[in-house]
């Protein structure tokens, strides 16, 4: 059976020919600019600030920064790999990087003196190709944590302390069931725990949603699986097996999901591009939502809703989990400034850079430096870091993992969609995703 499909094969195809034989560099770039792509527009003013005093440092040298939104950043770099018109330079992300080294259309970067021991533990290894190159340095990190409406919470009768201390496990869902329950309201204002709640018409739903959450669930399902001991993988990192088939995901993915059966977490058909967690939550429609740090200022910028964070549920191993995701730099391998795209990589990764980035309190830089400077900055606007910052520093009692890093990468996530929405959506069994899984496993075995 072949299930990657033709348009898959084809671009790719035609990616590492055309790859190969481009004439490199960036439309309107020219051997004293260096052009660097990204998609935050949050972010643009901090690495404006970095260009400034890069240009200062290295005379003669002009950064060009384009920004775009987050779908048509991929389909525009793509599309400048193959027409020989890619940045020297570009934000890359976890999931995206294993198919770019794959294609040959990264330049290795193991001369950059990057180490791991200066960025928070783990970023710097994760971006390690399979061939054992360097193919990114680090930018910055993200944890999950719950965004809470507080009124809601204080007109649920629950407290801050209550909100950050829930549990969960796949059997009755724990204390993290019963406060989403709870916060859950019909149309007539019974709650969700109460007698005769109507689970067909809810005016408030205990928790948002974000979707079926592909292969990675990462603001969805990723950290209640990571907590009750599962990993994507048989291996950290370029693994050979995805375990979708397994016993205890299977059994997680069917409570989670059944939290919408049950008339607490919003259905699949709330969810849109338009309409994510952090919308149906401002909108009050939920009272809850799981989502990334990189939205924290989205949340603090809603009008006439105070939102609170809390770290997200123990599970069934006793610790917490979140996925600790981290973007890189990378330099394109056909760029046309290539010693310049190199200097300012490895300034983007320095501390000077660092904690510029950090002292706008957008995003947490991957150096320590950085994410004091990031903290002190969220610190001064008002808005609580802690949900987000202690997973990394306590490691005793919770978990961090990474985005599954394998080959096939698009493939996977063609694959888990359409199966997610299935179980979550369609009413499909669990057990659906054992045929997923082995079509994926054979993908990553060619």
């Amino acid at each position: 059976m072949r299930f990657r499909t033709a348009a898959a094969l084809t671009g790719a195809l035609a990616l590492s020919l055309v790859s190969g034989c481009a004439g490199g560099g960036g439309a309107g770039s020219s051997a004293d600019t260096v052009t660097y792509w990204l998609w935050d527009t949050n972010q643009l003013p901090a690495y404006q600030a970095c260009a400034e005093d890069f240009e200062k440092r290295n005379p003669g040298l002009d950064v060009k920064i384009s920004q775009m939104g987050w779908d048509d950043y991929w389909t525009k770099l793509t599309a400048s790999f193959i027409a020989g018109t890619q940045p020297d330079v570009f934000t890359d992300h976890i999931q995206k990087f294993g198919q770019f080294a794959d294609l040959k259309v990264l330049e290795p970067l193991d001369d950059l003196g990057i180490e791991d021991s200066d960025y928070q533990p783990g970023l710097a290894a994760s971006w390690l190709g399979e061939d054992g190159h360097r193919y990114g340095v680090p930018k910055d990190w993200d944890t999950v944590a719950l965004f809470y409406n507080e009124k809601m919470a204080k007109d649920a009768g629950l407290s801050a302390e209550e909100l950050g201390g829930l549990s969960w496990n796949p059997r009755d869902g724990g204390t993290f069931e019963k406060a989403v329950a709870h916060l859950t309201v019909d149309e007539k204002g019974r709650r969700g725990d109460e007698p005769g709640f109507d689970k067909d018409n809810v005016e408030v739903y205990g928790l948002a949603t974000n979707g079926g959450g592909d292969g990675d669930g990462q603001t969805t399902w990723s950290h209640f699986a990571a907590s009750a001991g599962w990993t994507y993988t048989d291996k950290e990192r370029w693994g050979t097996e995805y375990r979708y088939d397994d016993d205890t995901f299977q059994s997680m993915i069917e409570w989670y999901f059944g939290l919408a059966d049950k008339g607490y977490m919003a259905p699949f058909t709330d969810y849109s591009v338009s309409n994510q967690a952090n919308a149906q939550v401002a909108a009050g429609k939920a009272a809850t939502a799981f989502d990334g740090a990189w939205m924290l200022s989205t949340y603090a910028g809603f009008e006439g809703v105070d939102f609170a964070t809390a770290v997200t549920p123990a599970g069934p191993t006793g610790k917490r989990a979140t996925m600790m995701n981290g973007l890189a730099d990378s330099v394109t391998k056909d760029a046309r400034n290539k010693p310049g795209a190199m200097k300012w990589v490895k300034y983007l990764a320095s501390e000077e850079c660092q904690r510029t980035v950090g002292g706008y309190g957008i995003v947490f830089p991957a150096t320590p430096g950085g994410t004091e400077a990031a903290v002190a900055a969220y610190e001064e606007k008002g808005i609580d870091v802690t949900a987000f910052t202690r997973p990394v520093d306590d490691k005793e009692n919770f978990r961090t993992f990474s985005y599954p890093i394998t080959n096939y990468a698009a493939d996977v996530q063609a694959l888990m969609r359409p199966a997610m929405q299935d179980v979550y959506g369609g009413g499909k069994p669990v057990s659906g995703l054992d045929e997923t899984n082995d079509q994926i496993n054979l993908i990553l075995d060619q």
